[in-house]
């Protein structure tokens, strides 16, 4: 997938997604609403992770791909609230990742003393 295409399936994704937002609220009661909605919904997913983890009970990716798609519109509509484009924050995270990690993922070397 190009970069752009990649783009415009995010900011797809965002503009299909706004039409669920409310729309009585003003720009500051959006960014809390998407803020604390992004808190919960993290929360729900971690709590998946935490008990299939400790407590041994099976994580069921159709459960955590809703979780995770909640997630995903509290980001998009933190970033519609702001009137910025999903793409380009999918973009600049890629872009940030590639510097950091030019060559992909290594741990860092072990500390001694």
């Amino acid at each position: 997938m190009t970069d752009r295409a990649r783009d415009d399936s995010f900011d797809t994704y965002q503009r299909d997604a706004s039409r669920t937002a409310n729309p009585t609220l003003d720009a500051d009661a959006q960014l809390l609403d998407a803020a604390a909605g992004l808190a919960e919904e993290s929360g729900e997913v971690l709590a998946l992770i935490r008990k299939h983890v400790f407590q041994r009970r099976p994580l069921h990716d159709d459960r955590l791909r809703d979780e995770l798609g909640d997630a995903l519109w509290c980001i998009a509509a933190l970033a519609t609230a702001r009137r910025i484009s999903l793409g380009d924050i999918a973009r600049r995270n890629v872009e940030k990742l590639r510097e950091r990690h030019p060559t992909g993922f290594s741990p860092p070397p072990e500390r001694t003393g």
